[in-house]
């Protein structure tokens, strides 16, 4: 519990110092990865952000250790709350009421989730089948990349479009690195280094962590500079928990708790997290500040 609530805190504040960041640096684009990298690399407070999701990852990876797959998901998703928070304070991104309300729901389903918990009475699976792993993450990160690229054909011909396309597709491809730091921190041991890296290369999980990684640091930047914070995150904490607590507890083979009641509380608590933010506002409806009007000059 103490890892995963560590890990919303250093994700959320990764979010927002990245989108600090972003916002005094000229428009970045997929399509010149270099350039976009360059420029990241050269603000102070993008490299703050960056090691603090790095930071993260660390946590992260001690919770898939200890929690099974579904009721991390339900953990992980809290951290909406503080980003949100985050984002009013230091990104001046305004919430509606509709989005505070959702907040307090969400704290209501985290509540359920630690509730549903009981030590020693869950199973946390260590293994996966490589090709179901494999059947399962390819086609996803496929299709997270098609959808990034047709959104971005859309805005390039002018077509309006909001922060869930992106989030969406960026949301499949972290759906993917979750199920990889997973497979990563199964394997995990101090009893035999030599032994634990070798098995680790031979697995998919190291291939898919240098994918999501190298694809996912661009194309969240780029959309994380077009859209509010407070509306794309959530949108891709929603894939990705649904992404994960779906498909990662069927791979890894984790099985639900048997008492009626924690089963009830795990079951409705996942599902009231993901409701919540599938049902928060998708478009950016925040007031423009008026154009300045021009000066009139004769012919």
């Amino acid at each position: 519990m103490a890892a995963a609530l560590l890990a919303n805190v250093l994700y959320s504040t990764g979010f927002v110092l990245e989108k600090r960041a972003l916002g005094r640096m000229p428009e970045v684009t997929v399509r010149q990865p270099v350039r976009l990298l360059r420029l990241v690399v050269g603000s102070p407070l993008w490299i703050g952000g960056s090691l603090a999701l790095a930071s993260g990852f660390g946590a992260q990876l001690a919770v898939y250790r200890t929690l099974p797959i579904a009721a991390a998901q339900g953990i992980f998703v809290s951290g909406l709350v503080l980003l949100v928070l985050l984002s009013t304070r230091l990104l001046g991104e305004e919430t509606s009421g509709r989005e505070r309300y959702a907040l307090g729901a969400i704290l209501v389903a985290l509540l359920m989730v630690v509730l549903s918990l009981k030590e020693g009475a869950d199973h946390v699976s260590r293994n996966a089948p490589y090709p179901l792993v494999l059947l399962v993450c390819v086609p996803s990160l496929a299709a997270g990349v098609w959808l990034y690229r047709r959104t971005e054909r859309r805005a390039a011909h002018g077509l309006s479009t909001t922060g869930v396309e992106y989030g969406v597709a960026v949301g499949l491809l972290y759906g993917v690195s979750s199920l990889a730091v997973k497979g990563v921190s199964s394997r995990l041991t101090t009893s035999d280094v030599a032994g634990t890296a070798v098995g680790l290369l031979r697995s998919p999980y190291p291939y898919l962590l240098l994918f999501t990684g190298a694809f996912g640091l661009v194309m969240s930047q780029a959309a994380l500079q077009r859209c509010r914070a407070s509306l794309i995150v959530p949108v891709c904490t929603t894939v990705t928990s649904l992404f994960t607590a779906v498909l990662g507890t069927l791979a890894f083979g984790e099985a639900l708790p048997h008492d009626p009641l924690r089963l009830a509380l795990r079951i409705a608590g996942t599902l009231l997290a993901v409701t919540v933010l599938l049902a928060m506002p998708k478009h950016d409806d925040a007031p423009r500040p008026p154009a300045e009007a021009k000066e009139l000059t004769p012919p």
